[in-house]
């Protein structure tokens, strides 16, 4: 399938099927999942890095599981809208994964997601160590939740034209 654009992710998955959000970092890789609706994004699980092939093992075990018919994948975009060379380890992540496994995949600008679900997590009171086990699946579900809204927003634009 390829890497595709988000407002095509409805006509490509089947009725029930989900998103694997993937926060992926140098150390760890966050996890989240969608509904079946697509409507809310919920942290999964942090994937400590290792080898590329354990990552990929561990990321396509969480597809099978839960029945994720697409992965988002926060891309690290710059504050002035460029790419950076972290935005291309995570474009080759990608590529390396979609040769293991055709799935439909989206890249999703993750610019500030981190710091804002830390600021979240700082002003719900979390300890920095309750904080640093939670922050990368909670990113991802940021970054998926940005992804869901905006399909939400697409679908509902349509249904009033």
């Amino acid at each position: 399938m390829a890497i595709c654009n988000p407002g095509d992710l409805p006509q490509i998955l089947a009725k029930g099927q989900r998103v694997l959000g993937l926060d992926v970092g140098t150390k760890t890789i966050g996890l989240a999942l969608s509904d079946t609706l697509l409507m809310v994004a919920t942290p999964l699980r942090t994937i400590r890095r290792g080898r590329f092939k354990t990552d990929a093992a561990e990321v396509l075990r969480e597809v099978d599981a839960h029945g994720a018919g697409a992965l988002a994948i926060g891309l690290p975009i710059a504050l002035d809208g460029r790419e950076s060379p972290r935005s291309q380890s995570v474009r080759q992540f990608a590529r390396n994964l979609l040769e293991i496994r055709d799935l439909p995949v989206v890249f999703w600008d993750e610019r500030l997601s981190t710091a804002a679900v830390e600021r979240t997590m700082i002003e719900a009171a979390l300890t920095r160590r309750r904080r640093s086990e939670i922050i990368d699946r909670t990113a991802a579900a940021y970054i998926l939740q940005g992804l869901l809204d905006r399909l939400a927003h697409e679908n509902a634009k349509a249904r009033s034209s």
